[in-house]
């Protein structure tokens, strides 16, 4: 098996996953006009709460974590985490393999951080959430990408995943379930990908912070479980589950094979260790929160708000002339095409500013995702089944007499 050895540095390279975009929505903002912001997976402006008894045992640990905890995070946390990736069949991870974060994202950037060198590829999904690729070029890496098939649910065309594979591929980042799209992958699907990391000797990333956010009775498996053979590190947090993103409270746990990987873990454990710590009330809610999976559950069942949102969204815009969507099964997002010649769009960025000048709905273009052609966009469904009709409303009417102009 392939040495995977440290290479802690930043490379001078600016990656703007915002876009003119987002500052014409904060400019019009800005003029008092009011915005329908489709476009981020935040719950709280949507009258999302996160539950009474989890918010009630922060604020009794307040007095108890004023000061620094251990870089890698407080034990109870991590030995939370610990017991959940076991629920999980999770193999070869003890409580020193997990690390907390002020969200996922750091965690992310601080995996790229700790492994990339000038040149060296990682494998990311096409459409992606788009820190993956900003992490792995900030960290001085080229993120490839590979075709995640709308026709076939949304689901990664390991075909393209393996003629994508170079000497210099060092990992390949899977989301499950997945954002824009929310698709869940099957088992039989991760099987494939996990013997093409053994093949090739690949790190696998595995993006699984909606996997308790999923519907119509499905089963999230974790990939690592799959993978004992292979160097996993998943990604996991309590931002979406339990309605607390601004929290920041993340985690990370490196698992499977790590017999040739001690100068990269070497390398993660000096980055957690330069940041400190991160937001220690915030991991206190880790442990109860673990023990709280009720509320969450009874989001994405048949009557909870994020299924009936689902629901209302997926039916409304398959009803727009020029408009198509896969229906999502897990998080809260979905991921419509448009007929881009009934629409002649061949700029889905000026779509997306034309839609939110005309109708001051603010959604993600494609492109945002790294989708590379001009039709699709995502919107976020957390806002109540009124609020959706009335932006689906909105929309048809838009494109009811829309076509580019070339």
């Amino acid at each position: 098996m392939r040495k995977f050895e440290k290479s802690v540095k930043l490379n001078n390279v600016c990656y703007d996953i915002r876009g003119p975009v987002m500052d014409e929505a904060n400019r019009m903002a800005a003029a008092g006009e009011q915005i329908l912001k489709l476009n981020i997976g935040n719950p709280a402006p949507f009258g999302f709460k996160a539950p009474d008894e989890l918010i009630k045992d922060m604020s009794d640990n307040l007095t108890s974590t004023e000061g620094y905890s251990d870089s890698k995070g407080i034990v109870s946390a991590r030995q939370a985490i610990l017991e959940y990736d076991k629920s999980k069949n999770i193999p070869n991870v003890d409580i020193d393999d997990i690390y907390t974060g002020n969200g996922v994202s750091e965690l992310i950037t601080l995996s790229m951080q700790g492994l990339l060198d000038y040149g060296d590829e990682i494998l990311v999904p096409s459409p992606d959430y788009p820190l993956w690729t900003a992490s792995v070029t900030l960290a001085g890496g080229t993120a490839v990408h590979y075709l995640c098939d709308e026709a076939a649910g949304w689901y990664p065309d390991v075909k393209d995943i393996e003629r994508k594979i170079t000497p210099r591929t060092k990992g390949i980042v899977v989301i499950n379930p997945n954002n824009p799209t929310g698709a869940l992958y099957p088992e039989s699907l991760l099987k494939e990908i996990v013997k093409l990391a053994e093949r090739h000797d690949l790190i696998i990333f595995a993006d699984e912070i909606y996997d308790r956010l999923v519907m119509d009775g499905k089963v999230h498996t974790s990939i690592a479980s799959l993978a004992p053979d292979c160097l996993c590190i998943t990604f996991n947090g309590l931002s979406k589950s339990h309605l607390i993103a601004g929290y920041r409270v993340g985690w990370m746990s490196i698992s499977g094979d790590k017999s040739n990987a001690a100068g990269y873990i070497e390398g993660i454990k000096l980055l957690s260790s330069m940041r400190l710590c991160s937001n220690v009330p915030a991991q206190s809610l880790i442990a109860p929160a673990l023990k709280m999976m009720d509320e969450t559950k009874a989001l994405v069942a048949p009557g909870g708000r994020v299924y009936e949102q689902r629901e209302c969204i997926v039916n409304l815009l398959n009803d727009i002339p020029g408009v198509s969507v896969v229906k999502p099964e897990a998080a809260f997002y979905c991921f419509p095409k448009l007929d881009i010649k009934r629409f002649n769009i061949h700029d889905d960025e000026r779509f997306a500013l034309d839609v939110l000048r005309n109708k001051k709905i603010l959604f993600t273009h494609g492109g945002g995702f790294h989708w590379e052609q001009p039709d699709h966009f995502r919107i976020v469904y957390l806002p109540e089944k009124s609020v959706l009709i009335e932006a689906a409303t909105q929309l048809k009417d838009f494109l009811k007499d829309y076509r580019q102009v070339d």
